[in-house]
Formats: structure tokens, C-alpha cells, sequence
């Protein structure tokens, strides 16, 4: 057992090279550590270094995914460093609490530079590395938001439905380069983010035990759950999956919500 109570993998992840951005968040900073374990070589982009200790083979390069000489710098930087690319996970991304009426204009804007276009940015830098290695594999973070709607969360899900058309496109444009492209669509992941979304007014503990007890599996997900999934989708035991939105809610979306009973 490792020391985070995990089993310790099997190296399916050995001697390849990764890229990950929103690497210090919850998700990222829990991929980058899956990945370590199984062998990679890790570059974790984000825009602050933050204060938990990055694990052996995880190297620390600040990205904005927003800003495109920023993006050619960080792949520059994994050239002269590693030498290829194999895996790239985009996880970085933000989220806006308002209805579409409160949305202002710098809202709008500021949450499709970060979730859309810093996908799209961060893929197109990273292709070239991609096909020079012979392909690889790439998974972009949407949302079940991508699907259906949370309130309140009007912006968000605009993005994420871009990042899903995008992943399917690329499937499509980059597959005969031996390069796969999939997403993976989170419900309730416990993250900060996830936190913020339930705010700090009124009786929070009870909606988060309610939020809780509507899912079948009777839990919110955590890092680990999609570290889980992402290196599954990195590694060549996936090397038929592609073009794939691949929704972790532990069974939320299956059901019908108005047709739930105890």
C-alpha cells in the first residue's frame, strides 16, 4: 500500500512523458501524483507553484493557459526538459456562479479564455510533440454540466459543451496520427471548487448530505476516482478509446431525479 492508502500500481504509465495543466488544483495535483506512481515522467503547468510538495518525477513549470506565448513557452520548456510529449491532460478551468442575466460581458470572456481556449491553445502546442512521438493520448476535462445544467451555472456549461464538441472533433481530425483525444465529464468531485459551489450561507451541511444521498452510490467522487479514469485513458490499455465522453457521477445522470424514491 502506498502511504495515501492506494494500492501500488503496476507501471502502466512507465517511461512516458506527461503533461498536465491545472496541475495544482484538486483533479490535477491528484493526476500528476497517479502518474508519478505509475511511472511517468510529469510536467505540472498551472499558474502558481502552491504550497504541497510535488512528488518525485513531477516538475513544475507556471502556464497561463490563456496566453498563447505562455503556451509555446511551457511546451518549449518540455521539449528541453524531457525531450517528447506522450500523455496531455488539460485540467485546468474556473467556474462562474450567475445566471446568464448576471453574467457580465468580462465574466463570459474570462471563463471561455481559461476552460475553451486554453484547452485549445494547450492542444495545439502539444500536437507536434504528440506526433513526433509516434501519437499518444490526450484528455481534455469536460463536465455531466456538458450534458445537463446545475442553476446558476449558466457560463460553465456553455463551456464545457465547447470542450466536449472540441475533443470529438480532434478524435476525428488526429486519430490516423495515432493520437486519441477523449474527455472525461466529472459530476460532484469533492474539490474546492465543489466547496465554493455550495457557498456559505444557510444550513450547508444538510444540501451537501442531500446532493449526497441523490446519487446511487450514495458519495461524491473524489481526485483519486478521476486520477483513476484519466490514467486508464492515458495508458495503451486504452488504445481503442477515442472520441469518447466518459461521464464519472456515480450513477447521478442514470436515473430519473423526479421518479426517485427512498
Amino acid at each position: 500500500m502506498t502511504p495515501d492508502g492506494d494500492r501500488t500500481r503496476d507501471g502502466r504509465l512507465e517511461g512516458k512523458i506527461a503533461a498536465v495543466t491545472g496541475a495544482r488544483g484538486g483533479i490535477g495535483q491528484a493526476i500528476c501524483e497517479r502518474f508519478a506512481r505509475e511511472g511517468a515522467r510529469v510536467m505540472a503547468g498551472d499558474l502558481a507553484r502552491g504550497d504541497a510538495p510535488l512528488p518525485a518525477g513531477v516538475d513544475y513549470l507556471p502556464l497561463d493557459v490563456t496566453d498563447e506565448s505562455a503556451v509555446r513557452g511551457f511546451f518549449d520548456q518540455v521539449t528541453a526538459t524531457a525531450g517528447r510529449l506522450d500523455i496531455l491532460v488539460n485540467a485546468a478551468a474556473i467556474e462562474i456562479e450567475k445566471t446568464i442575466e448576471d453574467t457580465s460581458l468580462e465574466d463570459w470572456n474570462r471563463i471561455f479564455a481559461v476552460n475553451v481556449t486554453g484547452t485549445f491553445l494547450v492542444c495545439k502546442f502539444a500536437l507536434p510533440l504528440l506526433r513526433a512521438a509516434g501519437g499518444g493520448s490526450i484528455v481534455n476535462f469536460g463536465s455531466y454540466d456538458g450534458f445537463i445544467a446545475d442553476p446558476g451555472l449558466a457560463a460553465y456549461c456553455a463551456t464545457k459543451g465547447a470542450v466536449h464538441a472540441l475533443t470529438r472533433a480532434m478524435a476525428c481530425d488526429h486519430g490516423p496520427e495515432n493520437i486519441r483525444v477523449n474527455a472525461i465529464c466529472p459530476g460532484f468531485i469533492d474539490t474546492p471548487m465543489l466547496q465554493s459551489f455550495f457557498g456559505t450561507s444557510g444550513d450547508i451541511e444538510s444540501l451537501k448530505d442531500e446532493v449526497r444521498r441523490i446519487h446511487p452510490v450514495r458519495r461524491y467522487g473524489t481526485p483519486r476516482d478521476a486520477a483513476s479514469l484519466v490514467t486508464w485513458l492515458a495508458s495503451d490499455e486504452a488504445g481503442y478509446a477515442s472520441g469518447q465522453l466518459w461521464v464519472l457521477d456515480g450513477g447521478l445522470t442514470a436515473q430519473v431525479q423526479q421518479m426517485r424514491v427512498p
